[in-house]
């Protein structure tokens, strides 16, 4: 028979015997397992044996609703501006004693606490959620990864990755934080390729049926044992903010020469253009820099020279030879201007 509470039999003086049910998991006995539980007696009249007579009590086990959603790696990630399918991570556990589907939805707030410091102030773009994939690099987002909206049959005690993927507006400054807000809610399982139906709780007292309770705990965004979780993570924008600054000086004249020159026809002129990186940013790279020479002035042959340096606002004659000339252009690219670093890119002109 099955029931929540059945006991049947005769009880005498004897000794009792029960027979256990099945092993318990980290996520609890399955939801719906029936568990038996069998007492049997036995007895003497006048010394003599009477038998053996048993008692039974069997119920169903309940559905407990639990999961976890949690942010992985504990750190910010960092963006340039301009960037697309710029990845943040989190991890989904079905806690549950049952496999379930999870229906799944991203929010950004707008203003608030940063998880990581700071405040938002941007929406990111084109968001969307991937499940990791066996198929590819395992924890890291790849194009094996699956788009999805909802978790479809996921086992017990399983974790699993997911990112919520977006792209990051142009034009941001260092320093701007979008926080994206990841929930899970608990569905109905056991239909694979189809998101069940809503779950609810049992309301009122204990049935013989398969009751449900929410046992969760409050998230980012939800509250405590509503058949949801959710975690919070965030994009930082670090971008390199170049300040440009050109001066010119006097080399040597054709009389003076490298004494007190000055400005004559036939002096040659050097110019600097120096590329300043603010610090705090990101380091910038394959800083191209184009200077028309001016056409009172004849480019010097072989006198470019970059990536060279600045002391007290002053050029120094230390950068590489390199660059190029196609008339009227004076051409170069710095590799690397790393944050709060000044370089330069230097050439000769003689004035005409």
């Amino acid at each position: 028979m099955t029931s929540k509470l059945t006991t049947t039999g005769a009880f005498g003086f004897a000794a009792i015997a029960s027979i256990a049910a099945t092993p318990a998991l980290a996520a609890g006995t399955t939801a719906g397992t029936p568990i038996t539980n069998i007492a049997s007696v036995q007895y003497q009249v006048g010394g003599v044996d009477q038998g053996t007579t048993t008692a039974s009590d069997e119920f169903v086990v309940d559905r407990k609703i639990n999961l976890l959603v949690e942010e992985a790696g504990n750190a910010t990630t960092e963006v340039a501006p301009g960037t697309t399918s710029a990845v943040t991570t989190f991890q989904l556990t079905n806690s549950s004693n049952e496999v379930l589907d999870f229906g799944l939805t991203v929010t950004q707030p707008a203003g608030g606490s940063a998880p990581h410091g700071g405040t938002d102030s941007f929406n990111a773009t084109n968001v969307r959620i991937y499940r990791d994939s066996a198929g590819g690099t395992v924890g890291a987002f790849d194009p094996s990864d699956t788009l999805v909206t909802y978790i479809d049959e996921l086992a017990t005690d399983t974790p699993i990755t997911l990112f919520v993927v977006a792209d990051i507006p142009a034009g941001l400054a260092t320093g701007a934080k979008a926080v994206v807000q990841l929930q899970a809610t608990a569905f109905e399982g056991n239909t694979p390729g189809t998101q069940g139906g809503a779950i609810s709780q049992t309301t009122g007292a204990n049935t013989a049926a398969k009751d449900t309770v929410f046992a969760d705990t409050g998230g980012a965004i939800d509250g405590s044992r509503d058949g949801s979780h959710s975690a919070a993570d965030d994009y930082t924008v670090k971008t390199a903010t170049l300040t440009v600054t050109k001066s010119s000086r006097v080399i040597s004249d054709p009389y003076n020469h490298g004494t007190n020159p000055k400005l004559i026809p036939g002096a040659t002129v050097e110019y600097c253009i120096a590329v300043a990186n603010a610090p705090g940013g990101a380091e910038a790279t394959s800083v191209a820099i184009t200077d028309p020479v001016p056409t009172q002035l004849t480019f010097v042959a072989d006198s470019i020279r970059l990536d060279g340096t600045v002391s007290g606002g002053v050029c120094n004659a230390d950068g590489n030879a390199g660059g190029g000339y196609s008339e009227p252009n004076v051409t170069g690219t710095i590799p690397t201007i790393a944050a709060g670093d000044t370089r330069t890119l230097v050439f000769r002109a003689t004035v005409n």
